[in-house]
């Protein structure tokens, strides 16, 4: 018998690339999207469309009902301009009604995916685990914050409840099919001619695939109330527009922000936000998350899991290859 996957985000790029994995892995594909989401990316993939709203009762306990697994991917990921009430809605409420249905229809298992940034990052010598404690509260980013209350919350239900929960949380994704487009914008920031302006800092880049196939292992293979980073390749900025630069045969020049002026910046940012009310791209915890070493391992996905990470140029190709196809550049 198939079985029966409720995947919620589908119309990001990690939901996205979920979607068609998991129905080519042979699952059953049941996706909650809002109305009006645009689903092109996944016209050719056979799934059941349910339209409704993550944060409310009734949507979401129909849309679990009958279901084996479910995904958690979708959440609010903007890191400005947005009012923390409404993170708390999509982040946190909608993720305790997920939690409760999944519970009350008997799920198997959910995959409720994080973000690395719940766990403190390191350097590229001693890079973030899952054993390290939440280390970015002090710069007051809602995704940030409400994601790790999200965190907690699943954590609980594991202990309190029984709920048959486990965590995944992926560093910076690059790949195919990022509609809007999210983590694809540096991608295409390093493909413009001219100057390349870049911040002082560094993260680690997983291809979205390897995500994909973490989410799939960890139904498979991962203990319930575990947590597990999925993280590929640790970067400085330089390095990752580097490989762009080979990836289209071209050595473009590039300028270092210092980090010093890069968070002066998000503070007059942040300064402007609160006093007009409206917002800003680089507020202080954007412009702190740049300038960061935001380095971490994904030894334990590979060690328990089975992952194997591909290389940050294959998703590089990718990405631009998927640009390309759909005409964004």
């Amino acid at each position: 018998m198939e079985t029966t996957v409720l995947i919620t985000g589908a119309s990001g790029l990690l939901g996205a690339n979920l979607v068609r994995y998991m129905y080519q892995q042979g699952f059953r594909i049941r996706i909650l999207v809002r109305p009006g989401a645009r689903l092109e990316v996944l016209a050719d993939i056979p799934m059941e469309v349910m339209h409704g709203y993550i944060d409310q009762k009734a949507c979401v306990d129909k849309a679990i009902a009958g279901c084996d697994y479910v995904v958690h991917a979708a959440s609010l990921t903007t890191q400005w301009g947005t009012p923390y009430e409404e993170y708390k809605k999509i982040n946190i409420n909608a993720t305790q009604l997920i939690a409760e249905a999944c519970l009350a229809y008997g799920v198997k298992r959910l995959i409720y995916i994080s973000t690395a940034n719940t766990l403190a990052p390191g350097s590229k010598l001693n890079p973030g685990t899952e054993l390290n404690a939440f280390g970015l509260h002090h710069i007051n980013s809602g995704y940030i914050n409400s994601k790790y209350v999200a965190l907690q919350y699943i954590q609980e239900q594991v202990q309190q409840k029984l709920l048959p929960a486990i965590i995944v949380s992926p560093t910076f994704m690059i790949g195919r099919y990022d509609v809007k487009p999210s983590s694809g914008q540096m991608v295409l920031h390093g493909i413009k001619k001219g100057l390349i302006a870049y911040p002082s800092g560094g993260k680690n880049f997983v291809h979205v695939e390897d995500v994909c196939a973490g989410v799939v292992n960890a139904i498979e293979k991962g203990t319930i109330g575990e947590h597990y980073l999925l993280a590929g390749h640790n970067l400085s900025y330089k390095e990752f527009f580097k490989i762009i630069d080979q990836q289209m045969g071209r050595s473009s020049p590039k300028m270092k922000i210092p980090g010093s002026l890069l968070r002066g910046l998000g503070r007059m940012g942040s300064l402007f936000q609160t006093l007009s009310g409206r917002p800003v791209k680089l507020n202080y915890a954007a412009s702190y998350m740049l300038s960061l070493d935001n380095y971490y391992s994904g030894k334990k996905a590979e060690r328990d899991l089975g992952l194997q990470y591909k290389s940050v140029e294959s998703a590089v190709a990718d990405a631009l290859e998927w640009f390309r196809e759909t005409k964004y550049c």
